[in-house]
């Protein structure tokens, strides 16, 4: 398959490496050439930075962006992309914002967090496919299918719920690692001593149902440990997480019917 790339970012640059493999990547296209060029040197392709010089003769355009970014771009380039089908690899936008725009319009999204530095698992990253012609239905679940063992073909509504999720799931216990981290950095203790603990954590909560795995002393209704560990929040002057640990900890008590 002939694909196009919008986009020079962290999916992008990993999905053009995964669709090297085994298809032709036409061009990469970013308004900051140097950007594209880093990725179409990886491909050994053509970058480009302006939308006239698109080519046409491709068979899919995957638009790799911001979501902010995602409709502008869209109404950029439809008059060079005719025929084309144009998907965006979006979690929480909704395929009708290219169909405003474009007959041919789909939604290849990848539910995976993705870096420069780190190679993509591809075979076990879940593809989500959505076009709003069957005919492209099926040529994107083909595609996902040269990439990942796990394809599924979601509705918007279903997709923009699952990546809900995933910012619980993914964002925000990044989010918990990095306050932990802070919090024994101030008294100079090894944060790699929470390793086995958050492996454990993350193991058993893919195995079983997450209410089930709940520990910590607001599922025991501890108020002594609570009460302690507030006051050495306070003692080191942070106020922002003392707030989320009150937070989640009467979320905790809720939803475990403790106190």
């Amino acid at each position: 398959m002939r694909i196009t790339l919008i986009g020079a970012g962290r999916v992008a640059t990993q999905l053009a490496k995964a669709l090297h493999t085994q298809h032709q990547i036409v061009q990469v296209y970013s308004r900051n050439l140097q950007h594209a060029q880093r990725v179409a040197d990886k491909v050994h392709t053509q970058a480009i930075n302006q939308v006239e010089q698109l080519n046409s003769q491709t068979d899919l355009v995957i638009i790799a962006v911001s979501d902010q970014a995602i409709e502008p771009i869209i109404q950029s380039i439809k008059t060079y992309l005719p025929q084309c089908l144009i998907v965006h690899t979006s979690g929480s936008t909704a395929l009708s914002i290219i169909e405003h725009h474009h007959k041919r319009a789909g939604v290849f999204y990848p539910l995976q967090t993705f870096s420069f530095e780190r190679e993509v698992n591809w075979s076990e990253t879940p593809l989500f496919v959505e076009a709003s012609q069957q005919q492209d239905v099926e040529l994107l679940t083909t595609l996902a299918n040269s990439l990942s063992n796990n394809v599924y073909q979601y509705s918007s509504k279903q997709r923009q719920t699952l990546h809900l999720a995933a910012v619980f799931a993914c964002n925000f216990s990044n989010y918990c690692y990095d306050m932990a981290k802070q919090i024994v950095d101030a008294e100079q203790v090894d944060f790699s001593l929470l390793y086995p603990l958050i492996l454990e954590t993350a193991e058993k909560a893919t195995h079983n149902n997450p209410q089930q795995m709940q520990t910590g002393p607001a599922m025991r209704g501890d108020q002594i440990i609570l009460n302690l560990h507030t006051q050495l929040l306070a003692a080191f002057n942070r106020a922002d997480l003392a707030q989320v640990y009150a937070l989640m900890s009467e979320g905790i008590c809720k939803r475990h019917h403790v106190g």
